[in-house]
């Protein structure tokens, strides 16, 4: 197992853990911080300081690690010894009870796990503009916060960002399903049959965790996987249709006894081996798509909920919300030049920016949506007639 793949593995049971126990503090200081959260976590760095704030300082990037544990305001800067600042290290500001004010760069995509819970003075946070990825409880049990700016992309947030904190719920309030320029924070209060809405690209870790009301759940195309713990121990849950989801990551379905139908599509591509971990139930998969395309999926073949379930095959038919993805490498909602760069960049350096390499790869679904030349595989032709889709020498992509 590579260590990124290994240390996903760990934070998916991190957070199932405390779903199960509410246990927090202990977690802390402990395995969450075990490793940082750069693009390479082998990669070898060196630690300083600027003021008052300490950091990791790689080849390419720097991360904000701690800083004045009585702070009542901080501001992190965009470069230090001009590296740009990229991340926020898991546990970086965890427990600054004093703290009031915190300045984010826009430089930064990534907060990492706890970064800043149990910030309990935190009254408000405008997250970066280029931000990625939000960690496990980044914000939970800021007890002031209660003003939170966005940036105006989807934002792929890890479980639990903003549980007790006076922002999710009064978010809670204004309907069952949280959701923020695309991104589905907190389905908590949902109740029976859910349909996501179709501008959801992206639903969030343990989103549905627990929650013992839902029966049913319906996923829009354009969202490219089911993330980690999103319906631990939802017990009563009998049914989900995920045709666009490319990945089910661990713990997805665990415990969920009463689960008896799927609906799947050849863009499947893994089941990490522990999705349907404790799940007791035996279902009816329907995969859209071919017997070789369900046997191309990476999957354990020790999986006892899958050897229990029987697969029916049914054609696939794309939706015109999934062909409008096309050449969105970056899985932003747009078709620019920074696409035809990631491709590019696949293309040339894979052990860097391809699927699964690092934190910088290309997602799953971005990977479908940049093979727009009809060959398998990205290259950089697939580049090039997303460069001409942009300048408008091409008005759609031939498959």
């Amino acid at each position: 197992m590579t260590t990124k793949k290994a240390l996903m593995k760990l934070t998916a049971f991190a957070a199932a853990f405390t779903l199960t126990t509410g246990a927090v503090s202990a977690l802390q200081g402990t395995m969450l911080s075990a490793a940082p959260i750069s693009a390479n976590a082998e990669e070898a760095y060196t630690t300083g300081t600027e003021g008052t704030l300490k950091y990791m300082k790689y080849s390419d990037h720097v991360e904000i690690s701690g800083g004045d544990l009585s702070a009542t305001s901080i501001e992190i800067p965009d470069t230090i010894e001009g590296v740009p600042v990229t991340a926020i290290h898991m546990n970086a500001f965890c427990g600054y009870s004093s703290l009031e004010n915190v300045t984010i760069p826009n430089s930064v995509t990534d907060i990492g796990n706890y970064a800043f819970n149990m910030c309990t003075k935190l009254k408000s946070v405008k997250l970066p503009a280029n931000l990625k990825t939000v960690g496990i409880r980044a914000f939970e049990y800021c007890k002031s916060l209660s003003t939170v700016e966005f940036p105006d992309r989807v934002v792929e947030f890890s479980s639990k960002v903003f549980d007790g904190t006076p922002w999710i719920e009064e978010q809670r309030k204004n309907g069952p399903l949280v959701i923020v320029n695309g991104s589905l924070i907190d389905a908590q209060d949902a109740k029976g049959d859910v349909v996501i809405p179709s501008e959801v690209k992206y639903v969030a870790a343990s989103a549905f965790a627990r929650n013992m009301d839902i029966t049913s759940v319906v996923y829009p195309e354009g969202v490219y996987k089911i993330s980690d713990n999103t319906f631990f121990y939802c017990s009563n849950l009998t049914s989900v249709e995920a045709k666009g989801a490319t990945a089910i990551e661990s713990m997805a379905f665990a415990y969920c006894d009463k689960l008896t139908s799927l609906k799947l599509s050849e863009r499947l591509k893994s089941i990490d081996s522990y999705g349907f971990s404790d799940a007791k139930g035996t279902a009816t998969i329907t995969f859209y798509g071919t017997r070789e395309s369900w046997d191309a999926v990476e999957k354990s073949a020790s999986d006892q909920f899958l050897q229990r379930a029987t697969v029916v095959f049914e054609e696939y038919v794309p939706t015109s919300e999934t062909e409008l993805k096309k050449g969105d490498a970056n899985c932003d909602g747009q078709v620019n030049i920074a696409d035809a760069v990631l491709v590019m960049q696949v293309a040339t350096n894979p052990d860097k920016y391809a699927q699964g390499k690092s934190e910088l790869s290309i997602k799953p679904q971005g990977e479908i949506n940049a093979d727009v030349d009809g060959k398998k595989g990205l290259t950089n032709e697939d580049a090039l007639l997303i460069q001409k889709f942009k300048l408008g020498l091409i008005t759609s992509f031939e498959s």
